[in-house]
């Protein structure tokens, strides 16, 4: 097996069925591509010029309050909206239909200065908390049967203010990757009435090379199928549907895990680490899905330093994605951070 790996190889993602291509050999090439600009830390507790920090005034013209942890608001610019005007286009081999849903904003702090790896464990709590409250508010309503909430962290990833924030998008629609990972647990599921994540964590555990941390409820894993770079999963240990299934305790070894996973990265090129975060859950269709295993990724674009990303092109948007730093490469440098700090 390890003669395998250590050769180009193709790897399945048992969530969704898709394949990534592996290259170790290709680490040593020369790189002459693009150079990111190094992210400047961000020292500024308040800034004037921030709609996100308390009481300035938000791009739409409402005024943000003097909020003191986290703060909610409806996206002044919104992807998704949720007027109901259901339409349908079906015109031969052209298909199209309307769709609805809403979009959130979750202010983490007031803080204009932290982002997640620099918040106190309780404070992450509070967004947990904020997570559960909003996630459970949305999914009551009849016309939402999807909820994804996620960070995208950093300018390279296209974040258009520093200040700690993240996005809820509920919709009417069951996303593709929903849908793609519905499948594969439920099939998983019928075939062996445990969780595929359950008895990847426990094999992950055994073989020891891509975990790198583990607390009481939950692991992060490089998955063995990971695409970017630094790719990591929070993985429950036991399974549950969504982030409602968490007492008290879990909430707070959750919050360790976020913590653990985001200092490690601001300390692999000493940067404050781009990423986007997702947290994916079943659907709130109101159906069965005892099959599902909500979990947690961080996809890092960052590739061999703060400031060379890893770019999706070419091969990658023509036939499938592909990855030189191999997922134990990776997971033996964030071990190795993690066994430091």
């Amino acid at each position: 097996m390890n003669s395998l790996l250590d050769k180009t190889h193709i790897r399945k993602n048992i969530l969704t069925g898709e394949e990534v291509l592996v290259s170790p050999h290709r680490t040593k090439r020369p790189w002459q591509g693009k150079v990111e600009k190094n992210e400047v830390l961000n020292k500024t507790a308040y800034d004037e010029n921030c709609y996100l920090c308390p009481t300035n005034k938000r791009a739409g013209g409402q005024i943000t309050p003097n909020y003191k942890n986290t703060y909610v608001f409806e996206n002044d610019f919104a992807a998704i909206l949720p007027e109901s005007n259901t339409q349908k286009l079906k015109n031969g081999l052209l298909e199209a239909h309307s769709e609805r849903g809403i979009c959130k904003v979750i202010c983490f702090s007031p803080n204009h200065s932290l982002t997640l790896a620099k918040m106190t464990i309780d404070e992450i709590v509070q967004v947990i908390l904020t997570w559960q409250k909003e996630f459970k508010e949305l999914a009551e309503k009849e016309f939402i049967n999807s909820v994804q909430i996620f960070e995208n962290r950093g300018e390279i990833m296209g974040c258009s203010n520093p200040h700690p924030h993240g996005q809820i998008w509920a919709q009417e629609t069951i996303p593709v990757e929903i849908k793609k990972k519905t499948s594969n647990f439920l099939n998983y599921y019928k075939k062996n009435n445990t969780s595929i994540l359950e008895d990847y964590s426990k094999q992950e555990l055994s073989v020891g090379k891509r975990v790198v941390y583990e607390n009481a409820d939950f692991i992060i894993v490089v998955p063995f199928w990971a695409v970017w770079p630094y790719e990591t999963m929070i993985i429950p240990k036991e399974k549950a549907k969504n982030i409602l299934q968490m007492n008290e305790n879990k909430i707070v070894n959750f919050a360790k895990a976020i913590k653990t996973i985001t200092t490690i990265y601001d300390k692999v090129f000493d940067v404050s680490f781009p990423y986007s975060a997702g947290i994916h859950q079943a659907p709130t269709d109101k159906e069965n899905y005892d099959s599902w295993h909500w979990h947690m990724s961080f996809y890092p674009p960052l590739l061999r330093s703060a400031s060379v990303k890893k770019f999706m092109v070419g091969y990658e948007m023509f036939a499938m994605p592909q990855r030189d730093i191999t997922p134990e490469m990776a997971a033996n440098l964030l071990k190795e951070i993690a066994d430091i700090s």
